[in-house]
């Protein structure tokens, strides 16, 4: 943390303004798409700070800075989301969720998170589901496994109980979970009623999640190479 730390900060800086400017979501423009992005772009920034080589030969960090790449298009449709772009976005963000997944891998399996995850995203889609009408019953229903499939990889690289995990690991697990209560609290308040301080919930968490998924990439060299020395 003290040697990535100060790469953060444009990206600390940047959600300060976004927080600081707080642009009414009433009229969309350009100007307020690359307010809400530029957090974003500052995280992309961080991981090719370590090098076009290092992202090349590592394809955990690639993969999240394509999953980043994603983000922030969706961002900038759901921008327009009251002019029809919320699907957009929705698949967008289906996409980051694809490569978050193959960036943390399938080993270790964990089945005993993956049923726990299959527990929540199950009690979260049972509870949307007579909210929800249209394409948005289906969309929502493999959104929420793609989120959930995400989680499960993400907790299952933190081995507490064998003592085998790392702080990077640990980030992706939190990163993670924060990415769900943004996604959830989204649904909420656009599904099924509104949520009090909703916008500032969903992205206080959503940055918070992006970084620290961000964060978890940086270390994928040392793992690796400790992997090739076992």
């Amino acid at each position: 943390v003290k040697s990535e730390g100060p790469k953060l900060v444009p990206f600390f800086k940047a959600t300060c303004v976004y927080f600081v400017l707080w642009l009414p979501t009433s009229s969309p423009s350009w100007f307020s798409a690359l307010i809400k992005c530029l957090p974003i772009f500052c995280l992309w920034v961080f991981l090719l700070a370590h090098g076009i080589n290092f992202l090349v030969s590592h394809r955990s960090a690639s993969r999240i800075l394509a999953g980043l790449i994603f983000s922030a298009v969706g961002d900038a449709f759901l921008i327009w989301q009251e002019q029809g772009y919320f699907i957009h976005g929705l698949l967008m963000f289906a996409i980051t969720h694809i490569l978050y997944s193959s960036a943390f891998g399938m080993k270790p399996l964990d089945l005993k998170a993956g049923l726990l995850m299959g527990v929540v995203s199950s009690s979260c889609y049972a509870f949307l589901y007579s909210y929800l009408s249209g394409p948005f019953t289906y969309l929502v229903a493999v959104y929420i496994a793609l989120i959930g499939f995400m989680g499960w990889r993400a907790v299952a690289g933190v081995q507490l109980c064998n003592d085998l995990w790392t702080w990077t690991k640990l980030s992706a697990c939190v990163g993670a979970m924060l990415f769900m209560v943004s996604d959830l609290t989204i649904a909420l308040n656009e599904f099924c009623f509104p949520v009090p301080y909703s916008r500032f919930i969903i992205m206080a968490t959503y940055y918070a999640a992006q970084m620290l998924i961000a964060l978890s990439a940086v270390e994928t060299r040392d793992e690796e190479d400790f992997r090739k020395r076992s």
